[in-house]
């Protein structure tokens, strides 16, 4: 029997060397990716920038304090709720630990408030992810494909949320890095970083079943202590975390008991086909930041679709699965759903692998209208519709 895990089918292009390369050169092969990742946040940030000042608003605050900012930074300051209360959209037991944790353990080592903290943690952390995104690319088609999924995750219609002070930059940093790890046969390394997922926000159950779903599968080909551990470690982040909650409150159900005071309860696709067939046929004048949430939704199971045709490796295909039923079967609030699909980068590989065949000028149009509505969206995300992004 092997000792080692089994290796994923389709996980290593014919060229790359399954030994680790060392760190410059890898952050040289991935450097035209991360300044096209920077070049399009900055421009969505200039373009907020004009914005905003037309408004009379500041643009740090936009960034750093408001809606899910605001509650992690009340977390890093005062910590958790003790008792589960009955009011709705107010226990901050829904929002996971880990990057309060952090702006908390950062904040007090460095100077300036915890909010830049928490804005500098985000900014960093989409850095990272930029890279991780790039990483999957190049390793499955090479480095041209890593360096247009890495733009195009950038120009993603609310890509703003990855220079807020939100968990989506941190999270999609550990969840690219996961999938990485288990493309390159380090079944414990995508454990381990599982289990910081797990512990950054509620859909890492999607990345622990990335990494417990490959692992498990690859068993069959032949017993892998290091898969078996994987495949168990993956979860302690999320489980970890719903069960505190559950002994802080003294009820199995703690977790799902807070969420339902913020209803967020799955009620298998039923609020969201009623959101579609309102948008979609029944409101003549529906919100256009809702419309733009509901085509992102349906362009996202297309794209999923067609990765499925692609034959994409499995652990890419069980975590936008399991990221995309966690947001269709929700029965909670609808506005922030395409904010909850920004980490499922791989749902953009068809996009890039496609691009790719395109005439030059014809992607460098594509580009360009995918940044510049990127900029757009963004602002009017935190400028014009009045509730969270």
């Amino acid at each position: 029997m092997s000792s080692t895990a089994p290796s994923i089918p389709g996980s290593r292009r014919p060229d790359t060397a399954p030994t680790a390369r060392p760190a410059a050169p890898v952050l040289r092969r991935a450097a035209p990716a991360l300044l096209a990742y920077v070049a399009v946040r900055v421009v969505g940030l200039l373009f907020l920038s004009f914005w905003a000042h037309h408004q009379g608003h500041g643009v740090w605050p936009i960034l750093a304090t408001q809606w899910d900012a605001h509650w992690y930074l009340g977390i890093a300051d005062h910590g958790y709720a003790h008792e589960l209360g009955t009011a709705y959209d107010a226990n901050n037991l829904a929002f996971f630990p880990l990057y309060p944790v952090l702006v908390k353990a950062v904040a007090a080592v460095t100077p300036g408030t915890r909010a830049t903290t928490g804005l500098l943690i985000a900014v960093l952390a989409s850095l990272g992810a930029a890279w991780g995104v790039f990483a999957v690319g190049d390793r499955l088609h090479g480095r041209r494909a890593g360096i247009l999924l890495t733009t195009l995750w950038a120009a993603f219609p609310v890509g703003l949320v990855q220079w807020m002070g939100y968990t989506e930059s941190l999270f999609t940093a550990f969840a690219a890095w996961t999938l990485y790890a288990l493309l390159a046969d380090r079944p414990l390394t995508a454990a381990w970083l599982a289990v910081l997922a797990g512990l950054t926000r509620p859909t890492g159950v999607a990345v622990a079943a990335a990494v417990s779903v490959t692992c498990l599968l690859a068993l069959r080909r032949g017993f892998s202590p290091r898969a078996l551990a994987a495949a168990l470690i993956a979860p302690l982040g999320w489980c970890g975390y719903v069960g505190w909650v559950g002994l802080r409150l003294g009820r199995w159900d703690g977790y799902f008991a807070v969420q339902a005071l913020w209803r967020n309860e799955v009620d298998g696709g039923r609020e969201t086909l009623r959101r579609f067939r309102e948008l979609l046929v029944r409101d003549s004048t529906p919100e256009l930041f809702l419309v733009l949430v509901t085509c992102t939704l349906l362009v996202s199971v297309a794209l999923l679709a067609l990765s499925l045709r692609d034959r994409q490796p499995l652990p890419l295909l069980v975590f936008t699965g399991v990221l995309l039923a966690i947001v269709l079967a929700s029965g909670g609030v609808y506005f922030p759903r395409a904010r909850f699909l920004l980490p499922a980068f791989p749902l953009l590989l068809p996009l890039a692998v496609r691009l790719l065949r395109l005439p030059a000028h014809y992607r460098a149009l594509v580009l360009t209208g995918a940044v510049l509505g990127s900029a757009y969206w963004g602002a009017y995300m935190v400028l014009v519709w009045p509730s969270a992004p």
